[in-house]
């Protein structure tokens, strides 16, 4: 099929683009950019619209395997293509894990059967995520593995981790950690400090993670590996990863959408959807979370879609998983509360939700450059609407946002030529 999308702004970082232009599409592919394009093919009127580079997640659970309850592989992925995204990096399921080939085919399968945006596993790097044995990591990688990663779970064992560095170099395959020292993050279930005395909840104090950066950083140095840093979510921790970026360490790192806008005094205690792992911090946190993707600290900008049943957080606070979904909100909660405001530029924005972490991982996409694969997200930068999560395509409705007013939504999303979502209904 082939598309011509007329006079939307195009905003492409990887170009440095962001201007009113056409796009041509054809057999799955960018052909040109340019003004006043004419042609046989299909018309789509853009103006007043956003045109960028499809948005990728580099985090989002699935569900598939062992918690098809909350999310499948169905309709995660049709949750992200209703938020924008054209490709998605499945975090591996908590159980069974995602620790051997063959579930990495399985995910890959499902994929291909069920979903309706890309998705790029990622694997474990210890066998069941303990921490002791390392997994084969060659087979992981021939399997389709685009990154390791232990999920929620500190590889506490710093040798196993040097290790697993090491190993996984020889591979060229990134190492994404989750930073969370569990002796002194305890039983905590919100930020330590001011507001969970207040509420009368334990706290995970900022130390839990900066130690576990700090170490890791170490660790990278050493083995001279490509280490990423997942939900970076303190002002210490940014300053430790942007002295390492200085000293030449081959680390990457993200943050997600609710620790940009939101902190410690938002939280609700009787409300278990605030619940976060890890959990929302100060504003001087997110202060300096905003300059480090700024400044280039921060690379990517990652969802963390994390889908709870509705039981399990319909209990008290201290005894719900942490989590919330976010594939759906992350774009405009962002243009919302940032670029709405002036706190962060369009072209940060679409930069570090597309072509920086497709750079990040290696993947295709993340460009509107001719030759790339037409993934291409167009956004309505003034659409105002009231989130229901009632009326999401994801199985789980864990959101704190629920209500919320946002402005500025994706109103089409196209993966590979071929339109996934219009106007909000997604394409099967």
């Amino acid at each position: 099929m082939r598309w011509l999308l007329k006079g939307g702004r195009v905003v492409d970082p990887s170009q440095g683009t962001d201007m009113v232009l056409d796009v041509r599409v054809a057999d799955g592919r960018i052909v040109e950019l340019g003004q006043e394009l004419t042609g046989d093919e299909n018309v789509i009127d853009c103006r007043d619209k956003l045109v960028v580079p499809g948005l990728i997640d580099l985090r989002t659970d699935l569900g598939e395997p062992g918690r098809e309850t909350a999310e499948t592989i169905a309709s995660g992925t049709r949750a992200a293509a209703a938020g924008g995204f054209t490709a998605v990096c499945a975090r591996p399921g908590r159980e069974p894990a995602v620790d051997d080939a063959g579930w990495v085919s399985f995910v890959r399968q499902r994929a291909t059967a069920d979903g309706v945006v890309k998705v790029y596993p990622l694997a474990a790097v210890t066998k069941a995520y303990a921490g002791n044995e390392l997994v084969e990591m060659g087979e992981l990688k021939a399997a389709g593995a685009v990154a390791l990663y232990d999920g929620d779970r500190t590889i506490a064992r710093a040798g196993v981790l040097r290790r697993a560095l090491e190993y996984a170099r020889m591979f060229a395959l990134p190492v994404m950690v989750h930073c969370e020292d569990e002796d002194l993050a305890g039983r905590g279930v919100m930020h330590e400090g001011f507001h969970s005395t207040v509420n009368g909840l334990a706290g995970i104090p900022a130390t839990a993670e900066e130690v576990i950066v700090a170490r890791d950083l170490m660790l990278a140095e050493l083995t001279g590996t490509h280490v990423h840093i997942a939900h970076v979510s303190t002002a210490a921790s940014v300053a430790l990863i942007r002295a390492a970026k200085a000293r030449g360490v081959r680390v990457t790192a993200d943050v997600t959408p609710h620790h940009l806008v939101l902190t410690d005094a938002d939280v609700q205690p009787d409300d278990a959807n605030w619940k976060l792992r890890p959990p929302l911090r100060t504003a001087s946190d997110v202060e300096a979370l905003l300059e480090g993707l700024r400044d280039g600290t921060i690379d990517c900008i990652a969802t963390d879609h994390t889908p709870c049943l509705e039981e399990e957080k319909q209990v008290e606070f201290d005894q719900a998983p942490f989590g919330v979904i976010g594939l759906e909100t992350a774009l405009p909660l962002l243009l919302t509360r940032l670029v709405h405001t002036g706190a962060l530029s369009l072209n940060e924005l679409i930069g570090r939700m597309s072509w920086h972490p497709a750079r990040v991982l290696g993947l295709p996409g993340g460009t509107l450059a001719p030759g790339a694969p037409a993934d291409v997200t167009v956004i309505d930068p003034d659409l105002e609407r009231v989130y229901d999560p009632r009326k999401g395509f994801s199985h789980s409705r864990n959101t704190p946002l629920a209500g919320w007013t946002l402005r500025g939504w994706p109103v089409a999303t196209m993966v590979d030529g071929r339109w996934v979502m219009r106007n909000g209904r997604v394409i099967l």
